[in-house]
């Protein structure tokens, strides 16, 4: 340990986890004893501590921009006029009618003009939007849009793919049935031609 962080050191949280609220508890509780279960239980006792901050996690794309991952831009490409594409990008949300998760994967995809960005910060932009509670066809919008806006490209497509956890857990309990929604932009809508080459390099 840093000598230096040594005032700062608690002995009952030592590894610096975030407070949770006591509102926040007695909400997590309220929860289990609505339920059928006692919160009081020795199994259950720390429980309300960690939903509180495993929310916190789940939810942390509430704290950022997306936009901030597409700010670092190249403009040296070589000359490359043709369609960059990011597939298979795992992904976890929930969403926001049961807080249920959302488990999927995506394919980003967008034909430069003059700007482009490293690889990684597609799937960062992705997940900056995905860690909020969500509907998938909203997360889909929202990383194409946020996609179009900062990086000007003459076309951009999302197509994503996921299985509900409130269909599968809850309701119809139905398994093994994926949900598909797509964006496009620019030439992808526009151009016919355009949107079957990026779909189909996407797999479709």
């Amino acid at each position: 340990m840093n000598p230096h962080d040594a005032a700062d050191f608690d002995p009952e949280n030592p590894l610096s986890k975030p407070d949770v609220p006591e509102d926040v508890q007695e909400a997590v509780r309220t929860l289990l004893r609505w339920a059928g279960d006692d919160p009081s239980r020795e199994g259950l006792i720390d429980t309300p501590k960690r939903v509180g901050r495993a929310w916190l996690e789940y939810c942390r794309g509430n704290q950022e921009d997306p936009a901030i991952h597409l700010s670092r831009i190249f403009e040296e490409v070589g000359g490359y006029e043709e369609i960059v594409l990011l597939k298979d990008i795992p992904f976890q949300s929930h969403c926001e009618h049961h807080m249920a998760p959302i488990t999927g994967k995506a394919h980003i995809a967008y034909l430069p003009d003059q700007k482009v960005v490293g690889i990684s910060k597609l799937a960062r932009v992705l997940h900056g939007y995905a860690n909020r509670l969500q509907v998938q066809e909203r997360l889909t919008a929202e990383v194409a849009e946020c996609i179009w806006n900062n990086l000007e490209p003459r076309g951009v497509a999302v197509v994503i793919e996921a299985e509900h956890g409130c269909m599968t857990g809850r309701g119809v309990k139905v398994h093994e049935v994926e949900m598909l929604t797509s964006r496009m932009m620019g030439c992808f809508l526009d151009d016919a031609a355009s949107r079957k080459e990026v779909l189909g390099l996407m797999g479709y």
